[in-house]
């Protein structure tokens, strides 16, 4: 009886997971709330998923914004090309 021996993620690795697979197109983020995330993160590491999505996106390792009932969560390379593409057609 062979045993799996899993290893945790650690918190930016279950962030980075979850932005991933749960954004659905042509959304490049997800809803902390309405995805599911916010529980995810509790069941998983029992802690408070604000606390640690603000340190990680403080780092600038995440992007958020805020929106009705929680945040957006994003991938720093995923919003930085849509705030370059606003900029341009800005200034052209």
């Amino acid at each position: 009886m062979a045993e799996e021996i899993t290893k945790k993620l650690s918190e930016e690795e279950f962030v980075v997971r979850a932005i991933k697979k749960l954004k659905r197109p042509p959304y490049r983020g997800i809803h902390s709330v309405y995805s599911g995330f916010n529980q995810a993160f509790r069941e998983y590491f029992g802690a408070n998923p604000v606390e640690a999505t603000n340190k990680l996106a403080q780092e600038g390792k995440l992007r958020t914004r805020p929106v009705k009932g929680g945040v957006m969560l994003y991938l720093p390379e995923d919003i930085e090309n849509e705030t370059q593409s606003v900029l341009k057609k800005i200034l052209s």
